[in-house]
């Protein structure tokens, strides 16, 4: 199937042409700047003939700012054909959804969708994607997407435009607001937020994070998820009830202050719950910190979260602002609240990845009926393998046996006689003659 990506040079846009043309689909992007360079690394054709590829395309995909969408989607659809698919997947769907409908032939289907990720993550599993399909237009097409998308194990919910934008206006609309506003209110107090560190519980750590995490992305795309029509009415109860809350500790009202809490816990539902799934947050965070004090005087591959450089070295010292890791006699002082210990799985990994390392050629005689094949994944098992291949097998002995030559490659910062010690241990102690 052929699917043209309007928007596909962008960032969300760029993913799914990634999506999509793992999953065999043959993809074209355009893209408003012209960006045949990104097209070119993404290894798909640019749309220098738009019409042409909208005529030609069986889905057509919008990928473009909200407050561009509808025009994009009055400019595109009245030039696709019938029985085609167009979608979008802005996180609006009213506006979207209703100019598809007044754009578009009766026989091109639509579809309003929202993916509830970003274009960071890896692959959709675990993610919840929102398809809003339209009664009459949606029949051909919605199953083939949906399809799509559980099978690489997507969440899907089906809801209405009305509903949907309703729903995002708590979702997205009140909680970025509510975020956005925390960060403007220490702005303006001139409040340190580095400093503060000095002084935080686990639950401000977590808030506080999350209140950089949307001050640090585009201030564009967050200003137009509050373009929602639905969120003027989220906005008023917001500041409807900061005012009354703000009344009532200006006026020492404590049991007014109290009943408003209570209300509100009564109106959220199961907090119980919600304690124990911020317990298991929390707890993460102690834990990794934990794992970290213990890991003093080990090696362990530190990563910055932004740099993202690893940081790899003996453990020498833990505060609950700091880390100190040792490498060749050099110590180098990180931030807690900027690294990310990697697990050991990770820490191989990245070993074998950017170490240099190093090879051996063993050579042995089999014994009869042997596979060289399983004899070289037994020694894969052994620590310090990063890969282990059979570079020559020889069966012309005057005994009948087979010889076999495996090159192993050792982890570069291990003792490589010592480990070839070990293989010729291994091959022995199964029967092998090392030669």
């Amino acid at each position: 199937m052929k699917i043209l990506i309007i928007g596909g040079t962008g960032d969300t846009g760029q993913w799914f042409t990634r999506f999509y043309t793992k999953h065999g689909w043959d993809v074209t992007v355009w893209g408003a700047h012209a960006r045949h360079d990104i097209a070119e690394i993404l290894g798909v054709p640019f749309a220098d003939d738009l019409d042409r590829e909208i005529a030609l395309s069986d889905v057509v995909m919008i990928s473009v700012p909200i407050d561009l969408t509808a025009q994009v989607i009055a400019d595109i659809a009245p030039k696709m054909e019938a029985g085609s698919l167009l979608m979008d997947i802005t996180s609006i769907k009213s506006i979207p959804v209703n100019a598809m409908l007044q754009y578009t032939s009766p026989g091109v289907e639509i579809l309003g969708t929202h993916p509830m990720f970003g274009p960071t993550i890896p692959d959709l599993q675990g993610q919840i994607v929102i398809l809003v399909p339209v009664e009459g237009r949606s029949e051909h097409w919605m199953p083939v997407i949906r399809a799509l998308y559980e099978d690489q194990g997507a969440h899907i919910e089906v809801t209405s435009a009305r509903e949907h934008d309703r729903m995002m206006a708590v979702v997205q609309g009140l909680t970025h607001f509510a975020y956005i506003s925390i960060g403007c209110a220490m702005a303006e107090l001139d409040f340190d937020v580095s400093r503060s560190r000095r002084f935080m519980s686990p639950v401000y750590e977590i808030m506080v994070d999350f209140v950089g995490r949307i001050l640090a992305q585009n201030p564009y795309l967050y200003a137009m998820i509050q373009m929602n029509p639905e969120v003027e009415v989220v906005h008023e109860a917001y500041m409807k009830v900061c005012r009354e809350m703000s009344d009532q500790i200006q006026r020492g009202d404590i049991p007014d202050f109290v009943d408003t809490m209570k209300h509100a816990a009564v109106h959220f539902g199961d907090t119980r719950a919600a304690l124990a799934r911020s317990d298991k947050l929390i707890n993460a965070k102690i834990a990794e910190f934990q794992e970290l004090v213990h890991s003093i005087g080990t090696e362990r591959g530190l990563r910055h979260q932004y740099s993202g450089v690893t940081h790899l070295g003996i453990v020498r010292k833990v505060t609950p602002l700091t880390a100190v890791i040792e490498r060749s006699g050099r110590e180098v002082e990180l931030k807690i609240e900027n690294i990310r210990l990697l697990h050991r799985d990770e820490l191989l990994e990245w070993k074998r990845q950017n170490l240099k390392h190093n090879s051996r050629d063993v050579s042995v005689i089999i014994p009869d009926g042997a596979r060289p094949d399983s004899i070289r994944d037994l020694v894969s098992q052994l620590d310090g393998m990063v890969s282990v291949d059979i570079i020559d097998i020889y069966d012309g002995l005057d005994t009948g046996s087979i010889s076999v030559t495996f090159r192993v490659t050792i982890l570069g910062d291990l003792d490589a006689g010592n480990v070839h010690s070990k293989v010729n241990d291994l091959l022995s102690g199964i029967g092998c003659t090392v030669r």
